[in-house]
Parts: structure tokens; sequence; C-alpha cells
């Protein structure tokens, strides 16, 4: 089940909430003078996403949105067609005294199948690749001593093709998409089970 499928009678519904809140995020921090840092995944459905991390401890907000594409303003109807270039993503805000940004790269690992190019699970598209978003360059060694550690150590013969890019303007997704989990429990678990994405993880990293 394509998940753009799943949310066509939802797209009138995020009409009439209207209007996109656009943030972007060219630092790896929340604010100056704050703890608080920035990491951004992709990882295919943005939703899982934002369950796996905002479950972290030191994690104050996982936000689901759209980034590395070429359209602004992007709207969910767009993205999911597959021609703006975007990647459904999260923004993670976290407190560096709590959890570190290497940790983060371990939960973002064991939620994502590294393996496959365009597509995660049942989603496919280059909208749903898998993506690490670097804030500085501190973000991009960590990120790359992350992947060297599993390319190492991966039971999985395939290939890693997760991408590592500069973190480029983030525009939060529609108000109906911010903690699915949560506000649609029932229909969550219906599509993340269906989805084949709690199989494929445990064939993966157990």
């Amino acid at each position: 089940m394509r998940k753009n499928n799943f949310l066509m009678s939802l797209g009138a519904v995020a009409i009439l909430i209207g209007g996109l809140m656009i943030m972007s995020h060219d630092a790896g921090y929340a604010d100056e003078g704050s703890q608080l840092s920035k990491a951004t995944f992709a990882g295919g459905c943005f939703w899982c996403m934002e369950e796996a991390f905002e479950k972290v401890d030191g994690v104050t907000s996982a936000v689901s949105g759209y980034i590395g594409g070429q359209v602004e303003n992007p709207t969910y109807e767009q993205v999911s067609a597959g021609g703006t270039g975007h990647t459904e993503s999260i923004e993670v805000t976290f407190d560096s005294s709590k959890v570190t940004y290497a940790q983060l790269l371990e939960v973002f690992w064991r939620n994502v199948d590294p393996t496959t190019p365009n597509a995660q699970f049942c989603d496919h598209g280059n909208q749903y690749r898998t993506a690490i978003f670097y804030h500085d360059e501190n973000q991009k060694q960590l990120i790359d001593e992350s992947k060297k550690r599993i390319e190492s150590s991966k039971t999985f013969p395939e290939a890693i093709v997760t991408e590592i890019s500069p973190a480029s303007v983030f525009y939060v997704a529609e108000e109906y998409h911010q903690d699915f989990y949560t506000k649609n429990p029932i229909r969550y678990k219906y599509y993340k089970w269906n989805c084949g994405r709690v199989k494929r993880l445990e064939q993966l990293w157990g």
C-alpha cells in the first residue's frame, strides 16, 4: 500500500487546515547560546521516523518536513508525486548534554534500510530515499565515521546507498502529518505493518 494513496482523502483536510509553516535552518544550533542542537534525517515515511526519534531521551522534538529539493514551499502532493527533488524527512531538536549526535546516528541506521536506493519498504521514488543532512563539518565527520563502522560490522551483503549531503532549506510538512502516529494510532500501525517496515528492519538489524 502506497502511503500517498492512503492519504488521498486527507489531502482535502490539509487545504482546510491551511498554510505551510516554513523553516530554514542553516546552522547546527537552535539559537545562539542554546544547548539545543539540530539534526536532519530522511528515512522514508516521516511518520515512522518521528516515532523512532521522539522516543529517544534528550530529543525535544522531531518535526516532519521536506528537504533536498528545488521547489520552494512544496506541498505533500507535489513531493509525493516525485517531481520536486525533496525527500520526506524529519528535523530533530536534541539536548546534546543528554544525547549525542553520534547516538542519534545509531538510531537512524537501525530505523532504515540503507541498502535500497530511492525507496523505503513499500514506498518507492526518490522522495523516499534515505539521507543524512549535516549542519556542520563536525556532524559530517561523525556521519562518515558512523557509516564506516556500519560497513565494517554489518551482516547484510548489500552496499549502503544512503545519501550524505549538507542541510538545505527544511520545509515543515502540513499539520496533519505532525505526530501522526499519536493522532491516528490505528491507521498508523496498519500502514507501518502493511508497508513491511517492521519485518525488513528485523531482517537487517535483528
